[in-house]
């Protein structure tokens, strides 16, 4: 007897779910229900994953579902059409949007530093200059007692070990950043590799995503690796002081992040870049990061509803920048993303 009751107990919860799902299907067909699909870089996908969790509690008839795969996978699956929008740190190039066909419309989000992290026991802080970094990131700086870091490090007992580089395996935005800040402060750099978003380093283990170079930092004792500032503080990583074009050595900080914001002006098309900029207390590299969006959108609905999500990131979702290692936009900049939106309609 309890067998069968157990039974029917069953089959009536399989209907119930059967028919919730129904139901749930039927108000996505009425466009009760939005769904916006996003990919791309990994850079901000934690601040961009906590305004989506936080609008979706508000508005429960909206939903949307990032996929942090890194900025050159963002733009293609932007390209192809596959995403309703796309995220990188790279941007796009004049020739990647003349490859979409209904308009792309670029929107600096949020702002952050790269910063370089180490796993080095005993040593908690830790100055390079820039052509010590540059040396290390070009596979020329193999000891960490090597004098070009012990030089900027007097009285720190540096080990006789080798520096393990970590960089990116995919193709990332947080690289172009990266490798166009070496280019600009490294004539050897530029010449070769140079800088994109897979440049071809000369030294280091590939890690995917912000999220595999901040593990194999973690787990490589003697490590050192660029990733987004945010990773660093969320894993409480210590961070190098870097040496900027005035000579200073700075910590990475949201103050030293806006201060080399503040050297930049956005053009009409809302992409800048800073791979070296002025002012003594400007951290050395600082970049935006965009959201993708196409011009035209053929459903009404989803383009309402993008709408309100990147007014929600450019208010209250700023709010949560500080928290997660970026830096709020200034107003003016939100003013002119405010601006730009009028630019993206229905189709």
């Amino acid at each position: 007897m309890r067998f069968r009751v157990g039974l029917l107990l069953g089959l009536f919860a399989t209907v119930i779910a059967v028919g919730l799902a129904f139901a749930s299907e039927k108000s996505d067909a009425n466009g009760n229900f939005v769904r916006l699909m996003g990919a791309g870089a990994s850079f901000p996908a934690p601040l961009y994953n906590k305004w989506f969790k936080d609008y979706h509690a508000l508005h429960q008839n909206v939903q949307v579902d990032y996929q942090s795969v890194g900025s050159g996978s963002g733009i293609k699956n932007f390209i192809n059409k596959t995403v309703d929008f796309g995220a990188s740190d790279a941007a796009m190039t004049p020739e990647e949007i003349s490859k979409v066909d209904v308009g792309a419309q670029l929107l600096p989000m949020t702002a952050g530093s790269i910063v370089l992290s180490y796993n080095l026991k005993g040593v908690p802080e830790l100055k390079l200059s820039r052509e010590a970094y540059a040396g290390i990131f070009l596979g020329k700086v193999k000891k960490w007692n090597d004098p070009l870091i012990a030089k900027t490090n007097p009285g720190v007992k540096l080990p006789d070990s080798p520096v393990h580089v970590v960089v990116r395996a995919d193709a990332s935005g947080t690289s172009f950043v990266f490798s166009k800040h070496l280019s600009a402060i490294s004539p050897e750099w530029a010449k070769n590799p140079g800088f994109g978003t897979m440049p071809n380093w000369p030294a280091g283990t590939r890690s995917k995503g912000n999220e595999g170079v901040t593990a194999g930092i973690m787990t490589t004792p003697g490590a050192i690796g660029y990733l987004e500032y945010g990773y660093a503080k969320g894993q409480k990583l210590p961070m190098v002081e870097l040496e900027n074009k005035a000579g200073k050595y700075i910590k990475p900080t949201n103050e030293s992040a806006q201060a080399a914001l503040a050297a930049v002006e956005l053009p009409e098309n809302l992409i800048a870049w800073l791979p070296d900029p002025q002012g003594e207390k400007s951290y050395p590299i600082v970049t935006y990061t965009w959201l993708l969006c196409y011009k035209q959108y053929r459903d009404a609905k989803k383009l309402e509803a993008l709408k309100s999500v990147i007014e929600y990131g450019l208010t209250e979702g700023q709010k949560s920048s500080e928290e997660l290692g970026y830096v709020p936009l200034p107003q003016n900049v939100a003013g002119k993303i405010r601006t730009a939106l009028d630019n993206i309609h229905a189709k």
